[in-house]
């Protein structure tokens, strides 16, 4: 699948392309010689990060659209995507992006909650119907990644509204590849990028932390390998340590413990000798 996606003139739609894990995208998907539209609410950061793309976009400026849109808007969205077949005809790499964080407690702030949930999980619903009927229709390979994180599975407390919204959308996206699977003839596949600790935005890299690019890198990796699952580590936290610190998550509904026992008091001691 990948072979005949990620290759010269096919075209990757990724939006959140401002910065951070989509800019690395969009570099790493123009370096392939594949047309790139980057989307992006801020629409000055955007033209900056357009113009650092085009420099390796085998077409030059030609091959690199940079279209301002607010994924929470169905008809921004609907808008896209009649821009992007107007312009390159096909879409063959969707990369639902596009993040707001957003720090509460449960009860506070709707106005932020219903933002967090417009973004991170309206803005995925509105990428995937407004561009899959049309990547259905072309008959052609495609691939859809929606951009998840560990928080939507092990769920640590602090950002509850961000957590929610990435357990609803490895959810979704599970369903979806289930769908594609039975229902596309498998001509369309869908991924889950699951990032750990990253440098995201124009932060300053924090060691520890991974780079945007190796977030890229495992997502090449994982894609070649045909994985649903493209979990990423960094360089504080070991594949195996993530594997049990999910599995530990599931064994709070197993084992009837308190929800998050991982950061519960009576729970740390089995915590730490399940997980040395």
């Amino acid at each position: 699948m990948s072979n005949t996606v990620l290759e010269a003139g096919r075209t990757a739609l990724v939006t959140g392309a401002a910065s951070g894990i989509g800019l690395a995208a969009c570099r790493r998907f123009a370096q392939l010689g594949m047309k790139v539209c980057m989307v992006d609410v801020e629409a000055q950061a955007l033209d900056a990060a357009r113009q650092q793309i085009v420099s390796d976009a085998a077409g030059a400026a030609q091959d690199v659209l940079a279209i301002p849109t607010d994924v929470a808007s169905r008809a921004q969205m609907q808008s896209l995507k009649e821009a992007v077949y107007a312009a390159y005809g096909e879409v063959g790499l969707l990369m639902n992006n596009a993040v707001t964080r957003t720090a509460g407690r449960c009860w506070d702030s709707y106005e932020q909650w219903q933002r967090a949930i417009d973004v991170n999980l309206w803005g995925v619903i509105n990428g995937v119907q407004c561009f899959v009927p049309a990547m259905l229709a072309q008959a052609t390979p495609c691939i859809v990644v929606n951009t998840g994180s560990k928080q939507g599975i092990t769920n640590p407390p602090g950002k509850p509204a961000y957590n929610v919204c990435k357990a609803a959308l490895k959810a979704y996206t599970e369903c979806l590849q289930h769908e594609l699977r039975n229902h596309a003839d498998g001509l369309i596949s869908a991924h889950l990028l699951i990032p750990g600790w990253t440098t995201t935005g124009n932060r300053e890299h924090v060691q520890g932390a991974w780079t945007a690019d190796q977030v890229i890198d495992a997502l090449m990796t994982g894609l070649g390998a045909g994985d649903f699952y493209i979990l990423c580590a960094d360089d504080e936290v070991s594949p195996e340590m993530d594997r049990k610190r999910i599995l530990w998550a599931a064994h709070d509904i197993i084992d009837n413990h308190p929800p998050l026992s991982r950061w519960h008091p009576d729970y740390a001691r089995a915590f730490e000798e399940f997980s040395p």
